[in-house]
């Protein structure tokens, strides 16, 4: 099983997608600044995440989240998890 899945920085306005076959590992690595991309962004929260069969389909929604459309998809889930 693959999951695609959102993080938000704690700190700074930053929301990076991945994909992952443990996301509980990837976010202990992200928040002990292991990961070079989100380390100066960290500590972070997962808020999205979604469980796919094969790699294939999880890359292809990964890469659906990370388009521009998507993208304030993901913000206005967040600021609605938020209020």
């Amino acid at each position: 099983m693959f999951y695609v899945y959102a993080i938000s920085s704690n700190n700074r306005n930053y929301i990076y997608v991945d994909l992952s076959n443990n996301v509980d590992r990837r976010i202990i690595e992200y928040n002990t600044g292991r990961n070079k991309t989100t380390k100066p962004y960290a500590p972070f929260t997962l808020f999205h995440q979604k469980a796919f069969p094969t790699r294939p389909l999880a890359r292809a929604r990964e890469k659906y989240l990370k388009s521009g459309v998507s993208k304030e998809f993901l913000k206005n889930k967040l600021n609605s998890l938020r209020e």
